[in-house]
């Protein structure tokens, strides 16, 4: 799925750019993180096709300042108003994911849960890797979501890598590299078989480095799997 990434600092802006998003891609992944008062009711409400709500901490990228309990409250409105899918990062308090976890297997729940973790700073050795990719599926994911900075094309075949492992385990996994050096992964991801592929409306609007617009993944996936 080719998922447009919405990251606006007010509900209006994010409600045009979510319109948009849903006319283009697969699913939306709304980033409340920059918004100073998310309008979860209205923002969840005006979901046309599959909805992500991501909340992202600081230290993982995102800029969401306030205390951990708030944050992590935001995510469960989200889960409670029907959104279909959160994203919370693996270094959250174990009892915040697992408090979130309990809301989403609740009777009549219909959320999936993300549970990723994003190393800013390069990307880890196999080992490494492997021990950040067990961290969060121990919390009951749905989907794992491993994504580094790539400092060498090298880096992107190691987290390439996890795709065909975890699969072969029975999960399902996102996995790619940011950055310049880290493009080519985000393209060759979901040929491997990587669940969620990220995008930007257009481009000055990306939400991580690296980031292709969507009409930039759907034209380079056309011509990848032409004839597949």
């Amino acid at each position: 799925m080719i998922c447009v990434s919405v990251l606006a600092e007010t509900n209006r802006k994010a409600l045009l750019m979510m319109a948009r998003g849903f006319a283009l891609a697969d699913m939306v992944e709304l980033r409340i993180d920059r918004m100073g008062a998310p309008d979860l009711p209205a923002l969840v409400g005006a979901r046309k096709g599959k909805l992500l709500v991501t909340n992202r901490r600081k230290k993982e990228g995102g800029f969401f300042a306030g205390p951990e309990k708030d944050r992590v409250a935001l995510l469960a409105e989200a889960v409670r108003l029907g959104a279909d899918w959160v994203d919370i990062e693996a270094s959250t308090e174990e009892r915040l994911i697992s408090d979130l976890a309990a809301k989403i297997s609740g009777p009549g729940g219909t959320t999936k849960m993300i549970v990723s973790h994003h190393e800013l700073r390069g990307t880890p050795p196999w080992r490494g890797l492997r021990r950040r990719y067990e961290a969060c599926r121990a919390f009951g994911a749905h989907v794992v979501k491993i994504v580094t900075y790539a400092d060498s094309v090298e880096d992107n075949l190691r987290v390439l890598q996890l795709i065909p492992r975890s699969l072969a385990e029975g999960q399902a996994i996102i996995a790619f590299c940011m950055g310049p050096q880290g493009r080519i992964s985000r393209i060759l991801a979901p040929v491997l078989g990587s669940c969620i592929s990220y995008a930007s409306l257009r481009k000055g609007a990306e939400s991580a480095p690296g980031q292709p617009t969507v009409s930039e993944m759907r034209r380079t996936l056309r011509f990848l799997t032409a004839g597949i």
